[in-house]
């Protein structure tokens, strides 16, 4: 490749936080900072593989943009299917330490957010889960004994998959950036990664040693991981570099 090699770095964030417990058992992923700085050192990682390739002596010359996505958190209060307790999601764990994240990486450099949303179906938001569902329909369990653990909440994300698909589109139709590195593990990506291919960017996917379905490895340049391979994970691809 010729001329200025620029490398934009698209991370799912949904499922980097999934997957970074498993493949990072020496930080707190439930610490905002360990978690932004664990993000910036994938990312780094990226880089001096690319610079030793394309022979950069600062790999974050590389870099054009982080493009970070997720959902805003889930705001609603809503009761218990069972027992009617009240549930503040704004106030939850996991709405808190998203807020925190966001706020976080909001102040690193080179980081653009790209917030979708999560909403609960029209249907309802509770469902009863697939084990309490055998149970039931095999008569292991009575409608009467059902509590609250034997139901999830459907809310889902909106919005992130778009976003990241009309980011490689903008990208690569405006010559942004000639390389993109996407953190991602599902399919959903494969017309916008064939997309950049066609029009000549390099498209390298990292799923976090996550094994990812043929139609999606099919679609891309390189496989590979900014994370050294963990120990002892039965999800792991013997593929990834």
């Amino acid at each position: 490749m010729s001329g200025l090699v620029k490398t934009a770095v698209l991370i799912d964030g949904g499922f980097f936080l999934k997957r970074l417990p498993q493949v990072r058992h020496d930080i707190d992923t439930s610490d905002p900072d360990a978690v932004a700085k664990a993000a910036e050192q994938l990312v780094q990682s990226h880089l001096e593989k690319l610079s030793s390739v394309y022979g950069s002596q600062n790999p974050r010359q590389l870099l054009y943009r982080i493009f970070y996505y997720d959902a805003l958190p889930f705001g609603d209060k809503a009761h218990r299917p069972v027992s009617k307790r009240s549930v503040d999601y704004a106030k939850s764990d996991v709405a808190m330490f998203r807020r925190k994240l966001f706020e976080v990486l909001r102040t690193r450099p080179n980081v653009a957010l790209r917030l979708g949303q999560v909403r609960k179906p029209r249907e309802g938001l509770w469902v009863l889960k697939q084990d309490s569902q055998k149970r039931l329909l095999s008569g292991d369990l009575a409608a009467s004994d059902l509590e609250d653990s034997d139901f999830t909440d459907q809310v889902r994300q909106k919005g992130v998959d778009m976003r990241i698909g009309l980011d490689i589109a903008t990208i690569t139709l405006k010559k942004q950036a000639n390389i993109i590195v996407l953190v991602a593990g599902d399919s959903d990506f494969v017309p916008a990664a064939k997309l950049a291919r066609r029009e000549g960017v390099i498209f390298i996917l990292d799923p976090l040693w996550q094994q990812v379905a043929a139609d999606l490895s099919e679609h891309i340049d390189k496989l590979t991981s900014g994370i050294s391979r963990p120990q002892q994970d039965a999800r792991t691809v013997d593929s990834v570099e």
